[in-house]
């Protein structure tokens, strides 16, 4: 069995690792017990359903393929489901990472399926000896880590969306419109999850757990609040790019509407045109001015003058 990681916290902010076959010896007093699999791992899910000691519905959510952020409790025991975004090197952060835990205090058993760089930050922390000492404090730090790491993803959104907006304000629009769809499209998938998870931190917060203790709460209370900022700093991006695309349509309208003017313009000046110079080449008994070596300026100068009078008329319904 190859767990990721088996660690056993020492109450001081360090840990220590532990070989697989004492895990079954484990004891709450010897610490905290934290076991991180990977649920795709076949044996992994055989642990988990037969030896872990779980009910049958949290190994269910720590084996689910797709999870919402949720979180539930049963007596002094908790299930958490979160989402983290992506920043392994060639994903997209909008695509997230799930994440799920559950803990009765004395131990924490998490799964997940792709790399989550928030929990590298949490071991790194108990590697250096200045890491959580107790679940609960593994639990805050954890939590706080994934909504840290969202930082620069939210960044990221908000100065593309400030670029844009310069792009059209400059009337750089060349591809624009494809540029703000992504960006729309990349804001709702991480609105998507992260409005169910600040009601699960939300929930989280509220749960009476004999384990939590206030600091904790309260370091969670902040994590909440600043996801409730980023989630409000997406939704503003959204927003702004939906503004950004109605302007954009409509300054395409407006050329639209300013070239078919142009043509109905062209069209109304050249129909009466059309109609005299067709009169006037009709071949029933003769076209007139056949005698006439001057017929045909006269002809150019009655079309000039019908031009002249339609343009005056159109200038006086300011038509033009």
């Amino acid at each position: 069995m190859n767990p990721i990681h088996a660690l056993l916290l020492d109450g001081k902010g360090g840990m220590t690792p532990v070989p697989w076959d004492r895990i079954e010896h484990w004891e709450p007093g010897q610490g905290c017990l934290w076991l991180h699999f990977n649920y795709e791992d076949p044996e992994a899910r055989a642990w988990l359903e037969d030896s872990s000691g779980l009910n049958e519905i949290v190994v269910s959510a720590l084996l689910s393929g797709e999870t919402r952020p949720r979180c539930q409790h049963r007596g002094d025991s908790l299930l958490l489901s979160l989402r983290g975004v992506n920043l392994s090197p060639g994903n997209d952060p909008e695509d997230m990472v799930s994440l799920r835990i559950w803990t009765d205090g004395k131990k924490v058993i998490s799964t997940r399926r792709r790399k989550l760089l928030s929990t590298q930050d949490v071991l790194e922390e108990l590697e250096a000896g200045n890491g959580p000492k107790t679940a609960a404090e593994l639990l805050a730090s954890w939590i706080d880590r994934i909504v840290r790491r969202m930082n620069d993803t939210v960044e990221d959104c908000e100065d593309q969306m400030l670029a844009l907006e310069e792009d059209i304000l400059n009337d750089e629009t060349t591809g624009i419109r494809i540029k703000l769809s992504k960006l729309r499209k990349r804001t709702v998938s991480m609105r998507r999850y992260l409005a169910p998870q600040r009601e699960a931190m939300n929930r989280l917060v509220s749960e009476n757990l004999g384990w939590l203790e206030e600091f904790d709460r309260l370091r969670l209370r902040e994590t909440s609040d600043r996801l409730v900022r980023y989630i409000e700093d997406i939704d503003e991006v959204r927003d702004r790019a939906a503004l950004a695309q109605d302007e954009l349509a409509t300054r395409v309208s407006e050329q639209m509407n300013k070239r078919s003017y142009v043509f109905t313009v062209v069209a109304t000046i050249f129909l009466p045109l059309s109609f005299f110079t067709g009169l006037m080449g009709i071949n029933v008994g003769g076209m007139p001015g056949m005698e006439q070596e001057a017929a045909f300026w006269i002809v150019v100068a009655m079309c000039a003058g019908l031009t002249i009078a339609l343009a005056l008329l159109f200038r006086f319904k300011k038509w033009l």
